[in-house]
């Protein structure tokens, strides 16, 4: 028996060799298929690869962004927590919700209200100086005029000379005005102003702005100084409420008034 399987073992390998060609012939479809299928397989993990990389990347910068901001806002908190120290009155940390989108005035809306001791009337500042005035509260939140608002006054003085002023919103966006001042008023460009304290509102000292123009009209006798405010709501989102004695400064407001008119 062996030997007759080694009789034919020449004519089956000869066999073998002749029809090799076709059994790759059938076989190479099926390999093709395979080979494909392999392919897709590793351009979908290369593309997933990718794309996992990709969120990756997208969420480090996402963190790393976040961080940064968070750093900023804490060195921006302990600049403004050391305000407190220069003065007198109690105050409140706020952080913005939102501003109202509205073109003719110039609002922020706060995260508190009456309940932590809010009311209208009183000064909001940042480490820069004067931000605005509270103008409205809820028990929850409160809105701000800003100082560059239209229907913001505060007394002020010039930190050169103690000349007594009134700053008024702007009529040009970002900007202060001091108006009807006597033509040859000694206020100049680069003049410092600072609430004066009159009024009990402000408490005096604070920076408001500084004097980027002044428009003088000898043939009416009255000029005008164009300020750049010296605070920066715009940057930050913090931000500290002076609780001042409100009641008492309008009792006093009201005191004068009618002694004026006696």
């Amino acid at each position: 028996m062996d030997s007759q399987w080694r009789m034919l073992e020449p004519a089956r390998r000869a066999m073998s060799v002749a029809i090799y060609p076709f059994q790759r012939a059938v076989m190479a479809p099926r390999d093709l298929v395979q080979q494909v299928n392999e392919w897709v397989n590793a351009a979908n993990l290369i593309r997933s690869e990718n794309e996992a990389l990709q969120r990756q990347r997208i969420e480090l910068a996402q963190v790393a962004s976040h961080a940064a901001q968070l750093a900023a806002e804490n060195a921006q908190l302990r600049r403004l927590l050391g305000v407190t120290d220069t003065v007198a009155q109690s105050a409140v940390v706020v952080e913005v919700m939102y501003e109202p989108t509205n073109a003719f005035t110039q609002r922020l809306v706060f995260n508190k209200g009456s309940k932590a001791g809010l009311a209208p009337g009183m000064p909001v500042i940042d480490e820069g100086g004067v931000v605005g005035q509270i103008v409205r509260v809820t028990p929850m939140t409160a809105e701000a005029a800003l100082v560059t608002d239209e229907q913001v006054s505060i007394p002020v003085q010039l930190l050169r000379n103690g000349l007594r002023l009134i700053a008024f919103g702007g009529n040009s966006p970002g900007k202060m005005e001091v108006r009807y001042l006597a033509a040859n008023a000694d206020i100049k460009e680069g003049d410092t102003i600072v609430t004066s304290g009159v009024g009990g509102l402000f408490p005096a000292g604070l920076p408001v702005a500084k004097v980027t123009s002044v428009e003088r009209d000898t043939a009416s006798g009255f000029a005008r100084a164009v300020c750049e405010p010296l605070a920066h709501p715009e940057r930050y989102r913090h931000f500290l409420v002076l609780q001042v004695d409100v009641a008492r400064a309008e009792s006093n407001r009201q005191e004068v008034d009618s002694g004026g008119s006696d």
